[in-house]
């Protein structure tokens, strides 16, 4: 955001960061040019990194709602994004954050909102912009648990740093343009790399949700046709409501 990678005040002397649900890895490799002296660590289930990355960057599949594999202590920095439906108990994983981090090291989440908002009434009801917040929260409800897809609106993450014990909390709110609609060059550019990300594989991110409220397969591919037209005519002014905190561990206990 803004051109940084992070907001979280970090010593250029930093020895280890770990990003957590890395996906592609691009932040992880981006992090690793950028900080070429530190040792990088990105872990996901999902191996779908690339094998051409910095000397110092390297990955593993890994599991961040079991048990860490880091040595208390450890790491200097750890790096949290776009982790919303895949976590039901943020301060159990901040927790697991607190213990792995050095004193004094730091913890960075990125989240947004499970749905799209616009201030201008350019996201009509039935639109299929406006269905996606739909079918993340009424598949939640099914599964017995909203809180994996509340966490900005309920401002789960200050409330889980503050309770797994980090200090100097700080945030950042963001409004995370869905398409490139915006004039202004930063915003286009942040709205087409998101875009980007969500046509990527709207199947895949809507599909599991979708069939907990009775949708069919083809229900699903008809929906994400939809979307991916909207997205891409920029007449919908949408965006995510996103928020972006870091806190540090105590330098002394």
């Amino acid at each position: 955001m803004d051109g940084q990678l992070h907001f979280a005040p970090l010593s250029d002397k930093i020895e280890k960061a770990v990003d957590i649900g890395t996906g592609t890895g691009i932040w992880a490799i981006d992090f690793g040019d950028q900080y070429p002296n530190t040792e990088v660590i990105g872990t996901d289930l999902s191996p779908i990194q690339p094998s051409w990355v910095p000397p110092n960057v390297h990955f593993e599949i890994d599991d961040f709602a079991q048990d860490w594999t880091f040595k208390h202590d450890s790491v200097d920095f750890i790096h949290t994004r776009w982790l919303i439906g895949s976590v039901t108990d943020w301060t159990a994983l901040f927790k697991k954050a607190y213990l792995a981090l050095k004193p004094g090291g730091w913890l960075e989440s990125f989240e947004v909102n499970g749905f799209f908002e616009s201030d201008d009434n350019t996201l009509p009801d039935k639109s299929a912009l406006a269905q996606w917040g739909m079918i993340f929260r009424e598949g939640a409800k099914k599964l017995g648990s909203t809180a994996s897809f509340a966490v900005v609106r309920d401002q789960l993450q200050r409330q889980a740093m503050e309770a797994a014990g980090f200090v100097n909390i700080q945030e950042k709110p963001i409004k995370l343009p869905t398409s490139g609609w915006p004039k202004e060059p930063e915003l286009k550019k942040m709205g087409q790399f998101t875009r980007a990300a969500i046509e990527n594989d709207v199947e895949g991110s809507v599909g599991f949700m979708a069939t907990q409220i009775g949708w069919s397969q083809d229900e699903i591919r008809l929906y994400a046709a939809h979307l991916r037209k909207e997205l891409r005519s920029n007449q919908h002014h949408s965006y995510y409501r996103a928020n972006v905190m870091w806190a540090q561990k105590p330098k002394e206990p």
